[in-house]
């Protein structure tokens, strides 16, 4: 590996990397528990494992940026990085990439400063992970003609089986879970004035 294709090699690991970093942070956003918990862990370990998990995402993704700018075999401005559809190489396939990138660092951000902001709008913030991933999923796959073949294609494709299947997971866990008012609805629809059972006699004394 040379000197002028190091900048290659270096910018398409940590886009890889990135991409499981990624994955990892979302499908344990999914499988956390209203809680916050996971099984055998503690609340704090979660949270903490998820933010650094995080943080180790965007240093990847960072990385993965620096290099593509400073590899001279394309012109990629820098500030493509953060705003969408500015580079005039691969214009589409950057810019979701910038759009994933941007979406990271509203995750980061507001994560780091969740003291401050109201509850709503944090986790209104924080849906944007479901948005980020897909986005970064399809910037992965669109310019770079090696991670549709051999071992990389095998890894996105895990990736996305994962994600589907924790997706599934939390939508079959949220089904088996009646909100209270669905199941106060039941027992009155059961035992309410509707019920066909005749009354208990009373009896007198």
């Amino acid at each position: 590996m040379s000197g002028s294709t190091s900048l290659w090699y270096a910018s398409r690991a940590t886009g890889v990397v990135a991409l499981v970093l990624l994955t990892a942070v979302l499908v344990l956003g999914i499988l956390v528990n209203r809680q916050g918990r996971l099984p055998g862990l503690p609340r704090f370990a979660v949270t903490s494992l998820h933010r650094n998990i995080s943080l180790l995402a965007v240093a990847f993704i960072t990385v993965h940026v620096l290099t593509a700018v400073l590899d001279s075999y394309v012109s990629i401005p820098l500030l493509s990085a953060v705003i969408p559809f500015a580079s005039g190489y691969d214009r589409l396939w950057l810019g979701l990439g910038a759009i994933a990138f941007d979406l990271m660092l509203a995750l980061i951000i507001s994560s780091l400063v969740r003291g401050h902001l109201n509850r709503n709008l944090w986790r209104a913030i924080h849906l944007l992970a479901y948005l980020c991933w897909p986005v970064a999923f399809a910037h992965s796959l669109g310019p770079h003609q090696d991670m549709r073949h051999g071992w990389q294609l095998d890894l996105s494709i895990a990736c996305a089986l994962i994600v589907v299947a924790a997706v599934l997971w939390r939508l079959a866990s949220a089904a088996r879970q009646l909100p209270r008012a669905a199941r106060v609805a039941a027992i009155l629809g059961q035992h309410g004035p509707h019920d066909s059972r005749p009354a208990p006699e009373r009896t007198t004394r």
